[in-house]
């Protein structure tokens, strides 16, 4: 499967796809896992930070989650979560988790679009929200959720060749679930550079999957 063409991940030309979607069928819809836990609706941001020259390499924010959560402890997550009563619609839950989470202002956001609902094996049925970050915010981390933020080159996580299949049995069933390692150069407080691995996995890896399929199906005839 090809890589999507650098072209397509400018902000304009993602601003396009979503204006006039085609017609694809996601890869991932819910992992094949139960759950006790009663359904939930949630959200998460998919912050495409607009970085380089005319935005022109752009990168995603992902967090890690703190290890106490009760739920994807640990894990390399998109900020977001559970829909709140007063929240108006969907894009207005996952602005506001990424603000209470990492510190990401709405006004530094332009909402562009959704993908179809991830449902995942802890029962949450999760909207992916689109959205264009303005590289000039400040973060500010929330420690009782959120151990870690970094970014990725959307360019990285929209090849299928950084796209691992993985296959498990789990409580009687066969499990499928994609993962996406990535090795970040990061610089310390001292001005060494050290690698840092994340392991892009699970519901985080299946929702960009699933923006991998959106973006390189045929568009709308």
């Amino acid at each position: 499967m090809p890589a999507v063409p650098t072209a397509n991940l400018q902000p304009e030309a993602l601003k396009a796809r979503f204006a006039h979607p085609p017609v694809w069928h996601p890869e991932v819809v819910r992992e094949n896992f139960s759950s006790d836990r009663a359904p939930a609706q949630a959200a998460v941001l998919v912050p495409i930070v607009m970085r380089g020259p005319n935005a022109s390499l752009p990168t995603v924010l992902l967090t890690r989650r703190a290890s106490h959560m009760k739920t994807h402890s640990g894990q390399i997550a998109f900020p977001g979560g559970k829909v709140d009563p007063e929240d108006a619609n969907l894009h207005a839950t996952a602005l506001r988790e990424a603000e209470e989470e990492v510190g990401l202002a709405a006004r530094h956001v332009q909402v562009i679009g959704e993908l179809p609902v991830y449902i995942t094996g802890t029962a949450f049925w999760v909207t992916p929200v689109i959205g264009l970050v303005s590289p000039n915010f400040d973060l500010r981390p929330n420690a009782d959720e959120v151990a870690d933020v970094f970014e990725v080159p959307l360019a990285f996580l929209m090849n299928p060749a950084n796209h691992r299949r993985h296959a498990m049995d789990w409580q009687g069933a066969r499990r499928h679930w994609f993962s996406m390692p990535y090795e970040e150069q990061r610089t310390t407080a001292h001005g060494q550079v050290q690698a840092v691995e994340h392991f892009i996995w699970g519901a985080t890896a299946g929702m960009l999957r699933n923006f991998y399929q959106f973006l390189v199906a045929s568009p709308s005839t």
